[in-house]
Order: C-alpha cells, then sequence, then structure tokens
C-alpha cells in the first residue's frame, strides 16, 4: 500500500471519513506533528482538522513503544471512528503523518481538489526503519538549484521517510554558501563563464554564463523546513581537491599564488587543489566555523576525495610542509590536511564525513566515511571502526542513465542505473559479518548535477529510482515482486499527484 513498505501492515474492514467536522487530538509532544499533518493536508483537501480534546484524529508520544518501533517507528491504526497515531519519539510521529498521507494519494496535490471523498482504509500498521541514515545528496555547484527546488526535494523526501538531505554546496565549477569573512567565495566563485556541453572531455561549450548563491537567511530557512518534516540538512565544503572556485576567488589559498584562475567550466577531476599552508587551514577552519552557525547538523562533510596531488609535487611550500611533517610524500598531505580540519570539528563537537576511496585509512575512527567508488572500501572502513554511509556509484548513483532506450536524457558515461539494481543494493551485505554490519549508518542517493538544468530532468532522474532507495533503506527485507513493484504501480498515482515527471517509470 505504501513506500517504504512497513515492517508490519494488516488491512482492516471500512473506512474512515474526513470531512470539515473532524478534529484532532494532540498532546503537547505532539503538536507539531498535528501542525505538519494541517499543513500537508490543507492545500488539496481544504480540510481545517481543527485541534479539540476529544478529536477522532488522536497523535500521541507514548514512550513505552520504543521496544517496537524505536526512536523513528510509529503505529498507525485506523477504524471506521478513530485514527490513532502513537510514536516513542517527535521523529516518529513525522514519519506516521507521511504513512497517512500516502493513504490519502489525491491529498498530494498543492493545491485544492473536488469531487473527491477524504476516506482512509481501515489498516493498523507498526513500523520502524531499519537504517538511521536514509539520505539524497543534492548537488547544488555543478548546476544551482533554486530554494524553492530544494523545498520540493525535502517534502517528497519525507514522503518517502528519507531523513538526511546533503548538500553539495562547492566544487570546481561554482561555490555557493555565502562565508562573511570571504566574500569573494560568492562574488566570484557562484559565477562560472560558461559550461560545459556532454560528457567530460568533449570540449564543447555552450558560453551561457551560470552562477547562484544562496542566503544565509534562506539557508537558515531551509534547514528549519527541514526539521519540520523530519529532514536533518548535512552540508558539504569540498577540501582540499574540488576546489576551483575557491581558488578563483582567493589566489592565496593555491599552490602558485601568483596564477589567476577562472571558475572552472569544464566536468570532471580538475587538477588544481589547496595549498597546505597555515593560511589555508585558517581559511577552512573558518569556512567551517561559520558553516557550523548556519546548518545544526551533527554532520559536517568535508568531501576529500579525487585530490590529484600534482601541486603539491611540485610547490615549495608543500614540499617543505611534507619534510617538516616527515611524510614519505606529498601525497601523504591529503590524509593529513583532512586530520587538520577533521579535528577542528571534532573539536566543535561535529562529526567529519568524507567521500571514500583508499584514502580513510590513515583517518581517525572519528570520520564517518561514504564509499562511492566500491563497497569494499565501506566493508575495509568498517573493520578499522568506522561508521558508513554506503553510497556505491553503481548503484545509487542516480545521475546515471536508468536505461539503454534510445530517448533516454544524457546521464552520466559508464553504466546504466536502473530501478532494480538500486533495489537490489543492501547497504549491509549479507556476506559483512555482524560487527561490520554494525557500523553502517544506512545510505543515500547521490544527484550529481552536471546535467540537471530543468525540475523536470531532476524529477526524471530522481522518480522512482528514490523510491526504490528508500524501500531498501527503511525495511530491507522488502521483496522486489511481492512487495516493492506492486506497491509502485499504485504509488504512480501518489507521484502524478506531486506532478513528477514519471516517464522513467519502468
Amino acid at each position: 500500500m505504501i513506500i517504504p513498505t512497513p515492517v508490519r501492515l494488516a488491512l482492516g474492514t471500512g473506512r474512515h471519513v474526513l470531512d470539515p467536522h473532524t478534529t484532532v487530538r494532540a498532546d503537547p509532544a505532539a503538536r507539531p506533528a498535528a501542525r505538519l499533518l494541517r499543513t500537508l493536508l490543507a492545500p488539496a483537501t481544504g480540510l481545517p482538522l481543527a485541534p479539540a480534546a476529544d478529536g477522532a484524529v488522536q497523535l500521541e508520544i507514548d514512550g513505552t513503544a520504543a521496544a517496537e518501533t524505536g526512536t523513528e517507528g510509529y503505529r498507525l491504526t485506523i477504524t471506521p471512528d478513530t485514527v490513532r497515531l502513537t510514536a516513542a519519539r517527535p521523529a516518529g510521529l513525522l514519519n506516521g503523518v507521511q504513512a497517512l498521507r500516502q493513504l490519502l494519494p489525491e491529498a498530494l496535490a498543492d493545491g485544492p481538489v473536488t469531487g473527491t471523498a477524504w476516506t482512509l482504509p481501515c489498516v493498523e500498521i507498526s513500523d520502524h526503519p531499519h537504517y538511521s541514515w536514509r539520505g539524497l545528496m543534492v548537488d547544488v555547484a555543478r548546476h544551482f538549484q533554486p530554494v524553492a527546488q530544494l523545498r520540493r526535494t525535502v517534502d517528497r523526501m519525507a514522503l518517502h521517510r528519507l531523513n538526511v538531505l546533503h548538500l553539495h554546496l562547492t566544487d570546481d565549477q561554482g561555490w555557493r554558501m555565502p562565508v562573511d569573512a570571504y566574500p569573494l567565495l560568492t562574488e566570484v566563485g557562484s559565477v562560472r563563464s560558461r559550461s560545459m556541453v556532454g560528457h567530460a572531455g568533449s570540449g564543447r561549450y555552450d558560453d551561457r554564463p551560470h552562477s547562484g548563491a544562496y542566503t544565509k537567511d534562506e539557508l537558515r530557512a531551509l534547514v528549519e523546513y527541514a526539521a519540520e518534516r523530519g529532514v536533518t540538512v548535512v552540508p558539504e565544503i569540498e577540501m582540499p581537491g574540488h576546489a576551483r572556485a575557491a581558488l578563483a576567488a582567493y589566489p592565496h589559498l593555491g599552490n602558485r599564488p601568483e596564477r589567476r584562475l577562472e571558475v572552472w567550466t569544464q566536468w570532471g577531476v580538475c587538477p588544481d587543489v589547496l595549498g597546505v599552508h597555515e593560511a589555508v587551514l585558517d581559511f577552512c577552519r573558518t569556512v567551517l566555523d561559520e558553516v557550523m552557525e548556519v546548518f545544526p547538523s551533527r554532520y559536517i562533510h568535508l568531501g576529500g576525495d579525487e585530490c590529484p596531488t600534482e601541486d603539491w609535487e611540485t610547490s615549495p611550500a608543500a614540499l617543505a610542509r611534507t619534510a617538516e611533517l616527515g611524510l614519505p610524500a606529498p601525497k601523504a598531505l591529503h590524509g593529513w590536511f583532512l586530520r587538520q580540519v577533521g579535528g577542528h570539528l571534532l573539536a566543535a563537537g561535529r562529526r567529519p564525513v568524507v567521500w571514500a576511496e583508499d584514502n580513510a585509512s590513515s583517518l581517525p575512527t572519528e570520520f564517518t566515511v561514504m564509499p562511492w567508488r566500491d563497497g569494499d572500501h565501506g566493508r575495509a572502513a568498517a573493520r578499522r571502526g568506522h561508521d558508513v554511509v554506503m553510497t556505491p556509484h553503481r548503484a545509487t548513483y542516480l545521475d546515471y542513465p536508468q536505461s539503454h532506450r534510445p530517448d533516454e536524457p544524457l546521464g552520466q558515461a559508464g553504466v546504466v542505473v536502473d530501478l532494480r539494481t538500486v533495489h537490489d543494493h543492501q547497504p549491509g551485505p549479507a556476506h559483512w559479518t555482524e560487527d561490520e554490519r554494525a557500523h553502517v549508518l544506512g545510505t543515500q542517493a547521490q544527484l550529481w548535477s552536471e546535467y540537471i538544468t530543468t525540475p523536470d530532468h531532476f524529477d526524471y532522474l530522481a522518480y522512482p529510482r528514490l523510491c526504490a532507495l528508500a524501500d531498501r533503506a527503511w525495511n530491507p527485507g522488502s521483496d522486489w515482486t511481492c512487495d516493492f513493484l506492486p506497491t509502485l504501480r499504485h504509488h504512480a498515482a501518489r507521484l502524478a499527484a506531486l506532478g513528477i515527471n514519471r516517464t522513467g517509470l519502468l
């Protein structure tokens, strides 16, 4: 009936009718969830769902439910007379509200729907997620995504019980996060003169400037909006590689300060990286301090992957730093750099996150890693004691094409990631040991935005594959044939009500 597949669902007999006289009873701790329910249902239904002490719709915090539902689970019981939603924690109530929404597919529309009787099927659901990290990474650096698009994304994530929006805010092609101490990061670093057309290395460009940056107020408002829906926003500031936009704004951060660079207009891996002198470390600490002021998330992502070391191998300052630290080669500066900036986050009570290739072996176990090249990198990290969020590109990168059809929109070259592949992905594979699987926080999908220039293309890439990832992250026991696929066919009506481009449904 709903996505993600509930742990336990039993259909009853009859239906519960919602009408203008329906009221809601919520204890004090449940009132934010009740407000969310009204906010979400009002545009389509027009129902006031007014508060009342004897409301037929009942939202409650019940601490005794923790043993069954954990911190994010819920129990939903619908009879002809009452709708009762209980959870051990507020986060569970928010998830239950989203399950309730899915039982009213027409109510997902963002405007009035007429001629519809607002009825809920009688059902009993007891549900909780297997993984605590169920995320989506959105790259706003390659192509800027307006705040309205991010809010729509949060709404759709919450509907599918995804709880982490990972914002990739900086890269070679653009810097989108304002930093008061370094205003040129957005004045200069957020604007590129043109964009590459086609895949990396095509040599073709559109010759149209591309720009965009958020204000801190916009980002704070997004964080609050997401929190109201049970979604945490995790920011990412790429370092020491993928930093060309920062170097265009402040050349003294590079390994050749005399060189003047433009914001990169190509796709792929740029050879220009941050230097390793003290001014760079001061810059990174200052930027991260301002990031932490805006984003209260426990986790702060540092990027950390795809860092060419040629600049360090020819830089007198980098060579001197290598000798000073007694490192075997400039390549080892990479781990040292991440330890310096990660230590700053740890001292502030935050947890650094990095993309993991073979670079995580030199990092403290307090770093959380996202293995994207190969799942074995995740297993190796778990064995060393790192928490991991599994992000293997062949199963979670939604910027890859989802079919071999000739009309498939442009995507990353290399592989096809179809719907079945995403659903088959198990964040904690069965062949891992129990101790290794215990370090798996969860998984997330990645939407790199080299080719995402319209909301429709965004939706086409995300759906329905994001539904499959949400299903697997919530309930690893969901069966493709018996559970997910039949439900997805019904879920198509919900996606249509949301106005989502569904041409990718397979």
